[in-house]
This record gives structure tokens, sequence and C-alpha cells, in this order.
């Protein structure tokens, strides 16, 4: 490959990333729309949100694990490798017998949680809460089973496209979701009640895979109608999925013990407080790591099996560049100024604004990290190696668990801020990947000076944006907003080369 080719290719992942960014964003738009709406509903009764927020844990457990998160990050290098060495057709029977188990699995694993639904909450999710809103999210989870195992093809779907290089649809898909729970909270709750939100979001899964139908018929797509594990290209992916699963079991019970801590703290709104500051946090995390990883993995995955090591590393060492410089002062900035806003938003009184607001900061501190995972995570399975992510989130969930636990019972009057604090076991993890990374390519990945110039224009950023949201008279919201404003622009001129690195993945 000349040396030009490999020029438009890393200025295709900047191109890649930007769009792909660009519908994130309208995503995020939808999604605080989505759940400004839901918030002014349920205003007066938070604990109705805690109920909702709870009884999606189980149903996204087994979607992270069987469809999206497990099999994406396993399923591109494989399916790329077949693309380039195979052709589609073998590629689409491998992706048909994929699915095909996926679906199967999902459906047999939601058919237990049906059943023992009850029992899993009142031990395992949110003990804490009184029985009423235990009956309450048992039954929201049992409805919302459907959409998992609509996820469970929907995730893969938008995997074999990504690996086909096609961004615009899977990047669309999330925010057809957010559509369909829009409806939800408008149309269907006013009949339903609170089942109504989980109508809502099988909706939205049903948006979500339709959206995408199209581009497969585009590449070619046809479908296999058998399984037969026997077979080659299954045996490898499960051999590659093994790994990611326990992975992704480990993430999850992250998930699963955060919300178990926070029932435990006896705050009311700890667990949407907690729910609401991770989204806050996930917008500039979505729009940069999640977007510039995403362009990436298939891209990793070609030069891993071809060999081009040199591209791989300065491919992930811009990559981090950039996401280091531009997440540590956009975590500072935001901290500053992001009290008002989140009043404005979602329209809860002073305590319950006060609680996600700190929450959110709390968040932000980890943001760098939880940016940073996503490039970690993806170039050890570009590298079809899954055992080193496996061990970093038993690190990782150990942390998370110890931090958490003692956070709430040294400090419980404080509440959902430490258990989001506890998430600063995820940039532990990046570390210990990043370290084991650049020892199996025995070149060192090298990011010290984007780490001080993001710090260095924190502090002056995160300054600036505080006095003037704070000094300026005037509306909150708006203080805040101009701020914020000045507040990313004085940090420019000190991360400019990083930002122009952008434009050079």
């Amino acid at each position: 490959m000349s040396l030009d080719r490999e020029t438009k290719k890393i200025s295709f992942l900047a191109r890649a990333s930007i769009l792909i960014a660009s519908f994130f964003l309208i995503d995020k738009i939808l999604a605080f729309a989505r759940v400004g709406i839901i918030s002014r509903i349920y205003t007066d009764d938070v604990g109705l949100l805690d109920v909702f927020n709870s009884a999606n844990n189980v149903p996204d457990v087994l979607f992270a694990l069987i469809s999206g998160g497990a099999l994406a990050m396993a399923f591109i290098p494989l399916m790329s490798d077949y693309l380039t060495t195979q052709g589609r057709e073998a590629a689409w029977d491998l992706f048909s017998r994929v699915a095909n188990l996926a679906f199967l699995v999902t459906s047999s694993i939601a058919v237990l949680v049906f059943i023992f639904a009850q029992q899993i909450v009142d031990h395992v999710i949110v003990p804490g809460f009184t029985p009423e809103q235990r009956a309450l999210v048992a039954e929201l989870m049992r409805l919302n089973l459907i959409s998992t195992i609509i996820f469970s093809i929907s995730g893969l779907v938008m995997a074999s496209l990504q690996a086909n290089q096609h961004f615009i649809l899977p990047a669309l898909a999330p925010t057809m979701y957010n559509v369909g729970q829009i409806f939800g909270a408008i149309i269907f709750v006013p009949i339903f009640g609170l089942p109504g939100l989980v109508y809502g979001v099988i909706l939205g899964a049903l948006l979500h895979l339709g959206v995408q139908i199209p581009a497969l018929f585009k590449f070619g797509f046809q479908w296999t109608p058998a399984l037969d594990l026997r077979n080659t290209g299954l045996l490898e992916a499960l051999k590659l999925l093994g790994p990611r699963l326990l992975t992704m079991g480990g993430i999850q019970l992250i998930v699963i013990a955060r919300d178990y801590l926070a029932s435990l703290t006896g705050q009311e709104g700890a667990v949407t407080s907690l729910a609401f500051g991770w989204m806050i946090m996930q917008v500039p995390e979505t729009l940069l790591g999640t977007a510039i990883a995403t362009a990436m993995l298939p891209t990793l995955s070609e030069f891993a099996s071809r060999d081009k090591w040199r591209e791989f590393r300065l491919a992930i060492e811009r990559a981090l560049r950039v996401l280091i410089a531009l997440t540590i002062p956009i975590a500072a900035v935001m901290a500053a100024g992001i009290n008002p806003l989140v009043r404005a938003a979602f329209g809860f009184d002073a305590d319950m604004s006060t609680l996600i607001t700190w929450t959110t900061r709390a968040y932000l501190i980890t943001l760098t990290g939880y940016s940073i995972h996503e490039i970690a995570a993806r170039s050890f399975y570009a590298r079809k190696e899954p055992i080193f992510p496996l061990y970093a989130v038993i690190v990782r969930l150990a942390l998370f668990i110890g931090i958490g636990y003692f956070g709430i019972t040294l400090f419980k009057h404080i509440g959902a801020p430490v258990i989001a604090f506890a998430e600063i076991a995820l940039l532990i993890e990046s570390i210990f990947l990043f370290v084991w990374l650049s020892r199996r390519m025995h070149e060192p990945i090298v990011v010290w000076s984007a780490v001080a110039k993001g710090m260095i224009a924190a502090v002056i950023g995160g300054v600036t944006a505080y006095l003037l949201a704070a000094y300026i008279p005037g509306s909150a919201v708006l203080t805040a907003l101009l701020g914020m404003t000045i507040g990313g622009i004085v940090c420019l001129p000190i991360i400019w080369s990083e930002i122009k690195l952008l434009l050079k993945l």
C-alpha cells in the first residue's frame, strides 16, 4: 500500500469521525429532549423515575453482553478480515450464523429473566427499595425484555455495516431510538402511565433496527438460515467472543453495583441522578471518544491483518493526543457552569438539581478515562487479543466496588456523587491497557505533551468559566453559557496543535 493511499486512509478516519459525531450530536439533543420531557412528567415523584431507570438494568446487561457491546467489538475485526480475504458472500454467511445464535441465546435468557424477575430485583438490583417499588421494577423489567430481543439483531446489524465502512445509518439508529422513546413519553404515558415509557423503548428498538435494514441490502446481504456450531467462522467468532462476554459482564456488573449502592443510600433520586449525570458526561465522550473509536476500529483491524504495526501505533497515538488534550479542559469548563443548565434542562427543584450537578461533576472527573478507554479496548480487539481488556476490567471492577462501598459507608450523606466518583477506576483501567499495548507493540505510545497542555487549558478555561458565570449579572443560564463559551475559547490556543491533529487522523 503506497504512502498516498495510507494518507487517504487516515484522512478518511477524520471524515468518518466528524460524520459520526454529527449524528451523535443529533442523538444527544434528542436524548436531552426525551429526558427533559420525562423528568417534567415525574418532577413531583422522582421515586418513579428511580423505578424506571432501575428496570432498564438487566435488559441493558443482556443487550450489552449478547448483541451490541460484546459482539460488536469482537465481530467487526473478524468480519473486516472476512471482507478483505474471503469476500462479501462469506462475510454475510458468517453474520447470519452469529446473528442466529445471538437471537436464540438472547431469547432463552430473556425467558429466564422473565420468570425470575422479582427475585433478581429483590436481591440483586435494588434491594434497598420499598416492596411496592421493587414489584413495579420487576413488572417493567419483564416488559423491557422485548426491546432486548430486538436489539440482539440490531446491534449486530450495526456492527456489520461498520465493518463494511458504512457509518451513516448505524449512526442514525440511536437517534431513531430516542424518537421512539419521545413518542412513548408524549403519547403512551398519558394512556398507560409509567409502562408507557417502556412501550416507547420497544418502539425505539424497532426503529433502531428498521432504519438500518436498507443498507444491508445495499451491501448484498443474504441471510443464511443455519446455525451449525461446527462452522469454522462461527467457532472463530465464539473464540473471540468468550473473553469479550466476560469483559462486558464485568462492565455491566459495575452498572448493577452502581444502582445497588444507590438504593442503599436511602437518598431519593440517587438512581436518577446517577443516570442523568452519566448521560451528561456522555455527551462530550460520545462526540469525541466514541465517534473517533467507532471510525477507527475497521481501519485498525485492517492494519493489524496486514501487519502494518507502525501505522497502527501512529493512528492510536494521534487519537489519544486529540482526546486527552480536548477532554481534560472540556470537563473543567462543563463542571464550572453546569449547575443552572441542569435545573433548566430537567425542571427539578433546587435540591434534586444540586444532586444531579454534583453527580455530573464527579462523572466529569472520569471523562478522559472514558474517552481514551474507547480507543484502548478497540485496539486490542483489532489485534484479536480480547484477553487483555478482560484482565483490565477485573481491576476496574474491584476498584469501583471498593471505592463505592467505602464511599457510601464513610460519606453516606453525600450519596450518589461518591458512587459516580468511584468510576475513576476506569481511568486506571485505561492506563493499564495502554501500558500493555505499548509493550505488545514494542514501541511506546507518547502522549505526555497532550496531558500537560490539557491540564493547563483546564485550569485556565475552568477558572474563566466559573468567574464569568458567578460574577456577571444576568440570567444564570445565560451567564453560565457565556462563561463556558469564553472558557472554551481561551483554551484553544493552548491545545491548537492537537485540534489540528484531529483532521489528520
